[in-house]
């Protein structure tokens, strides 16, 4: 855990925010980006961006990525499901998943669904939300066998 990093600080998120943690990945609502619907997928040790993975981080990103969207796209019902990585702001890598249900306006769809952080932040629904999308998230990897060191 690297000292002032708000991603590596995430790891103290209240279980209520939690969909999994694994040995490499987590997947949390976090504090400013808790629009319903809206995950951090994260390394757990502190990597700087996308090149600072090591090996085993590398291997597996892509299936808990592809594990995480599947969830968050079935427990919401989202017509679309996006995952954005910027990496400016905090270097720790991450990537931000982001439901696009059907009653988000087309003036708010690809890179203007951020615009929603200040419109539809709601901590409340965000973690009424979470134990569908953990279910959905744990029934993938049950089916898959892909439990790399799961734990929650």
């Amino acid at each position: 855990m690297e000292q002032n990093c708000l991603i590596c600080e995430l790891g103290n998120a209240p279980e209520s925010d939690v969909v999994f943690r694994d040995d490499l990945w987590a997947a949390e609502i976090v504090p400013g980006y808790d629009v319903p619907g809206w995950y951090f997928l994260r390394a757990q040790r502190h990597a700087e961006k996308i090149t600072g993975l090591d090996e085993a981080e590398r291997e597996t990103f892509g299936k808990r990525a592809a594990d995480l969207v599947a969830a968050v796209t079935e427990a919401t019902g989202s017509e679309a499901t996006y995952m954005l990585m910027f990496g400016e702001a905090f270097p720790h890598f991450h990537t931000l998943v982001t439901a696009r249900t059907a009653e988000i306006p087309a003036e708010r769809r690809g890179g203007d669904i951020l615009k929603l952080r200040g419109e539809r932040a709601d901590l409340e629904q965000s973690r009424a939300l979470v134990p569908a999308v953990r279910q959905a998230y744990e029934a993938l990897v049950a089916r898959d066998g892909s439990a790399l060191g799961q734990k929650r």
